[in-house]
């Protein structure tokens, strides 16, 4: 794909001179402003018990990772050269989806970036909604959606449980949150040290899911937090205070896996030893360019396929993409590349429309 530079180094350096005057630096006030910010937005530390995957107040990544630091972003921003977005698609949002869904049945709706509507065993159960604007901290800068929700967010069913990966903007949506507190006050599933966010926003009590511990959901359902490849940090200050994850919901009709966001590593095997084959796997395809910054973070087309065959997944179904410029593959890109990825005639990888709901096998 051509990229040109006014799609790219353009955009960029306007970004991060955006970016910056939010967080505060370019902004009157200078350091006090920053201290500001960041201590508002910060997720406070976390004490709990070391592991694999937490020491020294800062949770890690168990297996060899490539670490980026704020010079490496400065490097891709000031370089990118980022595939066309459209400005934004008036699109009509998908149909209802039904009350509850039973008798062995299972069914997702993708809604938009990694929000997806999980019906099973009469639960609904959200994935990291967004149905927000900007995937910010700030209603005046950050990355804006390109089109609006897949589904219209009155048209949700009542909804059960909400996991989420990690506290990420783009994931943990707090005003979206604060919504679904007040019409259907589910209960809300995240990683360590992550409940204080929700409190903080006025979203209620959310119970703390550490990799492999699980919470009934009732009627013979679990959800149970699992290993993921990524990072966390809500400002400049607070990063890898707050433990990221997926989800493996498992009852009666079957196991549903969410990978939020990942990069490839040996948990889709160990996620598969335990719990099985998934009947479904939600995995993400997009904002995956350029590879070099990347890979460590978040898995290509190419590698969401490996996963899904590492998974042993019935199904698969692509999340992540076309929602939010984050990086530097184009709107309709990662669909197109993991279209060539797929070998011809191949089925149980599905991409699907924004509000499109289907069964699954």
């Amino acid at each position: 794909m051509n990229r040109g530079v006014s799609n790219g180094r353009g955009r960029a350096g306007v970004w991060l001179r955006r970016a910056l005057v939010g967080f505060g630096v370019l902004a009157g006030g200078g350091v006090a402003a920053y201290v500001l910010v960041n201590n508002a937005l910060s997720v406070p530390p976390y004490d709990g018990q070391e592991s694999d995957h937490f020491a020294d107040g800062r949770f890690k990544n168990p297996w060899p990772t490539e670490e980026h630091g704020f010079a490496d972003f400065l490097r891709w921003k000031l370089s990118a050269e980022r595939g066309p977005w459209r400005e934004w698609t008036d699109a009509r949002p998908g149909p209802p989806p039904p009350p509850r869904v039973e008798g062995g049945r299972l069914r997702v709706t993708y809604v938009n970036h990694a929000t997806t509507l999980i019906q099973l065993d009469g639960l609904n159960v959200l994935t990291d909604p967004v149905w927000s604007e900007r995937a910010s901290p700030f209603k005046w800068a950050g990355p804006k959606r390109v089109r609006p929700p897949g589904l219209r967010f009155e048209d949700l069913p009542h909804i059960d449980a909400v996991v989420i990966s990690h506290n990420h903007y783009d994931h943990m949506d707090v005003e979206t949150l604060r919504r679904l507190k007040e019409v259907h006050n589910p209960r809300f599933f995240v990683g360590l040290g992550n409940a204080p966010v929700l409190e903080r926003a006025g979203a209620g009590a959310a119970t703390e899911l550490d990799w492999w511990q699980s919470a009934s959901l009732g009627g013979g359902v679990e959800v149970v937090g699992v290993p993921a490849q990524h990072f966390s940090g809500r400002s400049l200050r607070d990063r890898n205070r707050a433990l990221w994850c997926g989800y493996v919901i498992k009852g009666p009709s079957g196991v549903v896996y969410f990978a939020g966001d990942t990069a490839a590593a040996p948990h889709f095997g160990q996620i598969r030893e335990r719990y099985g084959p998934p009947r479904l796997a939600l995995l993400p395809i997009g904002a995956y360019l350029p590879r070099w910054f990347m890979r460590a973070v978040h898995v290509s087309p190419d590698e969401a396929v490996a996963a899904h065959d590492a998974l042993g997944a019935r199904t698969s179904v692509g999340i992540h993409f076309g929602t939010f410029p984050l990086a530097d593959d184009g709107e309709t890109e990662a669909v197109e590349t993991l279209r060539r990825a797929l070998p011809a005639g191949r089925e149980d990888f599905w991409v699907l429309d924004f509000g499109e709901g289907r069964d699954v096998p």
